[in-house]
């Protein structure tokens, strides 16, 4: 937690943030669990649930995602007040693109004894996570929770956040396609370059023919909006991590990075976007 004036501050986000175990231990961020449902049943992401899990259930069935349930939410916040907690910053996922902020802001409202700010990052995935570590960082730093929430919101408005996947499949099953145009010349191996626009829903940034292109045409996107700035880069992957290595490899000899690292997605985000996902995520650092 930390002490802001007379205040101390819980940082919680939701497990779309994809950031890693280390960064949520070294700033005390507390998450909630979405929910992957099964034929096998239903499970809390991240606490009992894996994304290998999920890329193995997708070979056999297309499982479900759901809001995290209520209870957790009050529980944490229940827990946090325990533990001394007199504040809590509660950072989500994109509204468009789940339930979760609207759910949380009810429960917000309802919650006693706390004062609890809800921000929509609207964005998710390392997105959502590089919002959160900057909350942390600024907390840290002793500025005001108002203060923050404003940085947050400005510094989102530069942010990018893109992937390429192998297949809309899964993020048209799932009813995540958004903006990105649902039939795709599948004979052209046309593909799409997805990023979560100001909105926070999915739409096209560019296409090429083939992943590798989409892959170069992402890469081309970022260099151009970013060289010149110092940044902050998240590479995100679905069971390509030696891929993602390479990736950031190439951000690193051609952006400013002031900090970077490679998470894997959460497997929530993995169910609607299957094996093999590239992405990255792009924030100013100055």
């Amino acid at each position: 937690m930390f002490n802001i004036g007379n205040d101390r501050v819980a940082l919680v986000t939701d497990t779309a943030c994809d950031l890693l175990d280390e960064q949520l231990t070294k700033y005390d961020i507390r998450l909630v669990s979405l929910r992957v449902v099964t034929t096998q049943g239903e499970f809390r992401d991240r606490a009992e649930i894996n994304a290998e899990g999920v890329y193995a259930l997708l070979k056999t069935e297309l499982p479900k995602t759901s809001l995290p349930l209520p209870e957790d939410v009050t529980a944490l916040y229940q827990q946090l007040r325990d533990e001394g907690a007199t504040r809590i910053l509660h950072i989500c996922m994109s509204g468009n693109l789940s339930g979760t902020y609207n759910m949380v802001s009810i429960l917000a409202d309802e919650t006693e004894d706390l004062h609890v700010d809800v921000v929509d990052a609207q964005t998710l995935s390392c997105g959502t996570g590089l919002l959160v570590l900057e909350a942390a960082e600024c907390l840290e730093r002793g500025m005001p929770v108002e203060e923050v929430i404003e940085r947050l919101k400005e510094l989102r408005k530069h942010q990018l956040g893109a992937f390429v996947i192998r297949t809309l499949e899964y993020l048209r099953k799932g009813g995540r396609i958004g903006l990105v145009e649902g039939v795709v010349g599948s004979l052209l191996q046309i593909k799409p370059v997805i990023y979560v626009n100001d909105d926070g829903v999915y739409a096209t940034l560019v296409k090429a023919r083939g992943f590798s292109k989409a892959l170069s045409a992402m890469q081309e996107e970022f260099f151009k909006r970013y060289q010149g700035r110092k940044v902050r880069v998240a590479i995100v992957h679905g069971a390509a991590y030696e891929e993602a290595r390479a990736l950031l490899e190439t951000f690193r000899a051609r952006l400013d990075i002031v900090s970077g690292f490679i998470a894997p997605v959460s497997p929530a985000l993995a169910i609607h976007t299957g094996p093999g996902l590239l992405g990255a995520i792009v924030q100013y650092a100055d």
